[in-house]
């Protein structure tokens, strides 16, 4: 069993096939007895990118949309723990922006990421938290904040090393 932090750009291969989809889907397997988190926030953006790829000419069909944003919605509802996006979070957010080199949406992602490793520590007296995501600047500073970092992009399929 291991916890799993998800940004967006990670989840998002659950519902659009790209590279580390298939890496991303083991993950969910009910026997791994993974715990899995994300941000709210997580939500709204890939809501965003369905809706941008149902928009782009020869993308997503309406009904592929809708299927896609259903299955993400059931998911988070029944899969996930969510962390909610609130003052707090956001103040950490703030201050991670001014230290590292990181996109506004990429420090929320890791300090909601920061945020659910202290309730890992909490609740089940574990600190490794695994935060899965594409973006470089964000994958080089997890480690600065004690968070161990992985692309799905760039793992093979079903390495349990991980």
């Amino acid at each position: 069993m291991s916890f799993y932090y998800f940004d967006s750009s990670a989840l998002v291969k659950r519902y659009l096939p790209e590279a580390g989809t298939q890496w991303i889907e083991q993950l969910f397997d009910p026997m791994s007895g993974h715990i899995l988190t994300t941000s709210q926030l997580t939500l709204a953006e890939i809501a965003a990118v369905l809706g941008a790829r149902s928009r782009a000419p020869g993308g997503l069909s309406i009904r592929q949309r809708e299927r896609m944003l259903s299955r993400l919605l059931e998911d988070t509802n029944d899969l996930f723990m969510l962390i909610p996006v609130h003052r707090q979070i956001i103040m950490q957010a703030v201050q991670l922006s001014q230290v590292y080199r990181l996109r506004g949406y990429d420090s929320v992602q890791l300090a909601s990421a920061l945020a659910a490793r202290q309730i890992l520590i909490e609740q089940f007296n574990e600190s490794d938290l695994i935060l899965l995501a594409g973006d470089q600047d964000l994958l080089d500073t997890g480690p600065k904040v004690g968070v161990q970092t992985v692309d799905p992009a760039k793992q093979s399929l079903y390495d349990e090393s991980v």
